[in-house]
């Protein structure tokens, strides 16, 4: 089972956000389905939440249930002074500025949950997870991933109505931090995020102990499973070419008026053929000696597999996909 608490909060009294609570809302119509409209995560919402005490009974219970996977989302104002890290809550006041970052990972890391998962956007949010004010180490205990929008002294952006760190985890959760089979994973979300950011924008920041891989959400595979399974079926081994000839490229038969070169079409070859485009398409295969897979073809050339085509085609040949 798989369970989210996702907050948003909009209405602080002194600095008003106008983005927090509809990137919450989008995040969790994210989680729930999956790309190809299986359920995902059971999502709880809590909007506005007014006050430090509501909303910390909130996390409170819901670190207390017990699931294979938790993850916490929090849009809202961070902060941090002498005492530590915290998220504010619309009721702060001075010292009592909200919920202490150490007290979030703390319920987390005592919780009878296998996976943890936590996506900060807020200001100085890449406090969570450092020190305590009296030097106390805060470990990250194993199964526990923070993903936060910026660095501890940098500020969080809100563009047009828009988190600038939420908006790209929901391009990434929408499939642009998907691999090749469709899994999107918190270190996938990271490394989009992290390419999309420019090097003088605010930084996200990554920290996590795992010791297995963690799906936030799947979508379509770039290239349908059942053709990634025939990579061990057409190379017989990673470092083996697949020799190509005119037989493979659909356009070459008397039907289509051109000079036709034996050998003619061949149903079948151009059957492999249009896989191994596709397997092309996403960086698993290249043509030899040629710049495009059709040349490859007419020229009697071959195609091999990327380094990225060795990886999956080991995968395949273990049973992993």
């Amino acid at each position: 089972m798989k369970k989210a608490l996702v907050i948003g909060i909009n209405n602080y009294p002194t600095a008003p956000l106008r983005g927090a609570v509809n990137d919450a809302k989008v995040i969790s119509k994210l989680l729930k389905i999956n790309g190809n409209d299986s359920t995902n995560f059971e999502v709880l919402s809590a909007y506005d939440i007014p006050t430090r005490s509501q909303l910390l009974n909130q996390i409170v219970d819901f670190f207390n249930v017990s699931c294979d996977m938790a993850l916490l989302y929090f849009a809202g104002h961070g902060y941090v002074n002498e005492l530590g890290g915290f998220i504010v809550t619309p009721d702060h006041k001075k010292y009592d500025e909200g919920i202490a970052m150490h007290d979030i990972l703390n319920l987390a890391n005592g919780a009878n949950i296998r996976n943890k998962i936590i996506i900060l956007d807020c200001c100085k949010s890449g406090h969570f997870g450092n020190s305590t004010v009296n030097g106390s180490v805060m470990e990250i205990k194993t199964g526990t991933t923070i993903l936060t929008a910026s660095r501890e002294d940098e500020p969080a952006k809100e563009i047009n109505g828009h988190g600038v760190f939420t908006n790209l985890v929901i391009e990434g959760l929408k499939g642009g931090a998907a691999d090749i089979r469709g899994h999107i994973s918190p270190g996938g979300l990271y490394a989009y995020i992290d390419q999309a950011l420019g090097a003088h924008e605010q930084r996200p920041v990554f920290k996590t102990n795992v010791t297995e891989f963690v799906e936030l959400r799947n979508v379509v595979p770039q290239v349908p499973l059942k053709i990634l399974r025939r990579l061990t079926k057409y190379f017989d081994s990673p470092s083996e070419n697949f020799k190509l000839d005119p037989s493979f490229e659909d356009t070459n038969t008397h039907d289509i008026p051109h000079n036709v070169i034996e050998p003619h079409a061949d149903k079948k070859n151009v059957s492999i053929f249009k896989d191994l485009q596709k397997l092309e398409s996403v960086g698993l295969i290249v043509p030899v000696d040629e710049e495009h897979m059709y040349y490859a073809a007419m020229r009697s050339k071959a195609c091999r597999l990327t380094s990225l085509g060795h990886h999956y085609w080991r995968l395949v040949n273990e049973g992993r996909i």
